[in-house]
């Protein structure tokens, strides 16, 4: 019995260690939008940080932080649970596997100063600890957190909001959101980090 319990808990590991297909993650996605939309809620992960400073005492600053907050419990243990499941993913999931990159954004990243070390999603030149002492980075880093926090204010949401959220509310500012984020994106990748770097 208790090999039969050992080799199902292997064969659930393996399962979820491996990349899921689109046609699973997608109706995954999808049904939770469905879910969402019947209990009349929207997606969105930048919402929990006006919900952290509502949780705070931010209402006695401003008339945006007032409301009620318990209603979004929900959201909070589903950022929570996005970050123990990153952790549990990263820890025991990944076998140890390097992730894998294309050879151009490797050679792409050599080309901008960035040595790949074969294991993170984050350039250690730049979002290490020690980093953080070499000034012209840490300046990088807090105009880049300075941007990111004011343009999900603007935009009224953030990438997961508009993307997955809105779209599928079939909202336009969302639409305009998204081509926003794109547009954006590219632009950073190859006009501003080749300069930066």
């Amino acid at each position: 019995m208790i090999f039969v319990v050992n080799q199902y808990f292997i064969t659930m590991i393996e399962f979820l260690s491996q990349a899921w297909p689109w046609y699973v993650a997608g109706p995954l996605i999808g049904f939770s939008m469905l879910a969402l939309l019947y209990f009349g809620e929207s997606f969105g992960v930048s919402s929990n940080l006006r919900t952290l400073c509502t949780i705070g005492g931010a209402g006695r600053a401003s008339d945006f932080f007032k409301f009620d907050w318990r209603k979004q419990i929900w959201n909070l243990v589903f950022v929570l649970g996005t970050i123990m499941g990153g952790y549990i993913a990263a820890t025991l999931l990944s076998n140890n596997a390097p992730m894998e990159l294309s050879t151009a954004t490797i050679d792409n990243l050599k080309d901008l100063g960035f040595s790949y070390d074969n294991v993170g999603y984050l350039p250690n030149e730049l979002f290490a600890i020690s980093s953080t002492a070499d000034l012209p980075k840490l300046i990088i880093l807090i105009i880049g957190g300075l941007l990111v926090g004011f343009g999900t204010r603007y935009a009224g949401g953030c990438t997961s909001g508009h993307a997955i959220s809105g779209l599928s509310n079939l909202q336009l500012p969302s639409l305009i959101a998204v081509v926003g984020f794109f547009i954006g994106g590219l632009i950073m990748t190859f006009i501003i980090l080749p300069l930066i770097f």
